[in-house]
């Protein structure tokens, strides 16, 4: 007998995985814990490749687990559940149909009466501010009238929960924020017929915006690292001091725990060549050593607030304080970064001091930089293929990881000048051996 329960949704430590080359297998979730009850918007908010769309696909029954349970208003989730619905970050949108037809698509699968199936599409794209639009395909509609056919064909069969996997990142600025505003607006009336959303995004701020609960996921394997409540009155507005403690709470928790992990990899010594490395380039962190050493901030600012002012999101920020982190050029810290003595030099020398600086930086404190180097010195022919360096990170994280990973420190030392690689040849060399 299935247990009855009050909530829409009962996620209980799930576990997920991907196969991996050698028979192994790659965590992608951990002990995943979540409760989307009747009323609540709950946002999933993380870095990109912490699994929160695998979460999702998942709670749609797109997919199975490997461990743990998911129940939908009490009965397990065994494949696609009539009640669940879902916005996709892109469009998704069949460009031979019209906005009618995309949306009357839903309807068709239930089987339902001609004459409702109309009607229900009809009411959903006025509600979701299209009227007007029915007879227009997609490639005469601008990203924003696209995504709200998603949302229209999402609504139109009344789903209990709405899951939407970062449904305004594909949009400018402006139209997301006209889109986000209309939605609030919607569910606070009670006029969008659904329940309950799960809402996945790395847009601090919006999460803070539309959700009444935050949910932060770690990475590598992704779990819920904690759980904030977001106490504010709708409609929120982004000046007020309440506002912007919980953008700088959501920094300091989603910071503190980068950092450690970082710590830590480094701790490890040799074993640090493990680390895993986001792409960023020489020229990204040199923009923001620059941009953080003059006014007005003068060497420490706020992360929200540089956010802001470079017009940067988690996954363009994170890495690159990260980066300056590794490199000892800045100390991330309470939401804070802020550019150390060698940060201070860095910004104030000439190209080719920074370059040594660069270089000293990698021998130092990237262990992956280090050891390619070693490796170099120490062959005759001071070479060394690609293979030899990502079968070794192989062995501790998944192949686009180690591929993103060796990419990031061949960009490092190509302009620490520390030593060359040949794409075409896949071949590491230096080109002056002492």
């Amino acid at each position: 007998m299935t247990e009855m329960s009050d909530n829409l949704l009962d996620v209980s430590h799930v576990r997920r995985t991907f196969p991996r080359g050698g028979g192994e297998e790659l965590l992608v979730l951990d002990d995943v814990n979540l409760v989307l009850r009747p009323g609540e918007i709950v946002g999933l908010l993380g870095r990109s490749g912490a699994g929160k769309s695998t979460l999702l696909r998942l709670i749609a029954g797109l997919a199975r687990p490997q461990g743990g349970s998911l129940s939908y208003m009490g009965a397990p989730i065994e494949g696609p559940a009539p009640g669940v619905a879902m916005v996709f970050q892109g469009f998704a949108l069949f460009p031979w149909l019209t906005v009618l037809e995309n949306v009357q698509l839903g309807l068709e699968a239930l089987g339902l009466p001609q004459t409702e199936i109309r009607t229900r599409a009809l009411a959903a794209i006025d509600l979701i501010g299209l009227d007007g639009y029915e007879s227009a395909y997609p490639r005469e509609l601008s990203g924003g009238m696209r995504q709200r056919v998603g949302f229209a064909r999402a609504v139109v069969v009344h789903p209990n929960i709405l899951l939407m996997d970062e449904p305004f990142s594909s949009l400018d600025v402006l139209t997301a924020e006209n889109l986000r505003t209309d939605l609030i607006e919607l569910w606070g009336s009670g006029k969008l017929p659904t329940k309950g959303i799960i809402l996945v995004t790395h847009n601090i701020e919006e999460a803070v915006l539309m959700c009444d609960r935050v949910l932060l996921f770690s990475s590598n394997p992704g779990r819920v690292s904690s759980e904030i409540k977001i106490d504010l009155p709708q409609p929120r507005d982004r000046t007020t001091p309440a506002f912007e403690d919980y953008v700088d709470q959501i920094y300091v928790e989603m910071t503190a725990r980068r950092v450690e992990r970082m710590r830590q990899a480094q701790a490890a010594g040799s074993a640090g060549i493990a680390l895993p490395l986001t792409h960023v380039s020489p020229n990204q962190v040199s923009g923001l050593v620059e941009a953080l050493a003059v006014a007005p901030y003068n060497g420490k600012a706020d992360l929200p607030d540089i956010a802001y002012e470079q017009e940067l999101e988690v996954d363009e920020l994170f890495p690159v304080a990260e980066a300056m982190q590794l490199l000892r050029l800045a100390d991330v810290e309470g939401g804070d970064i802020t550019l150390t003595h060698m940060g201070k030099r860095f910004a104030d020398s000439e190209l080719n001091e920074r370059k040594e600086i660069f270089s000293r930086a990698l021998m130092s404190h990237v262990p992956l930089a280090a050891h390619i180097r070693r490796v170099l010195d120490e062959r005759t022919s001071h070479s060394a293929p690609k293979t030899r360096f990502l079968d070794e990170l192989e062995d501790h994280m998944a192949e686009d990881a180690a591929e993103e990973t060796l990419k990031t420190v061949v960009s490092w030392a190509r302009f620490g000048e520390l030593f060359s690689y040949d794409d075409d040849a896949a071949l590491f060399s230096l080109e002056n051996p002492t």
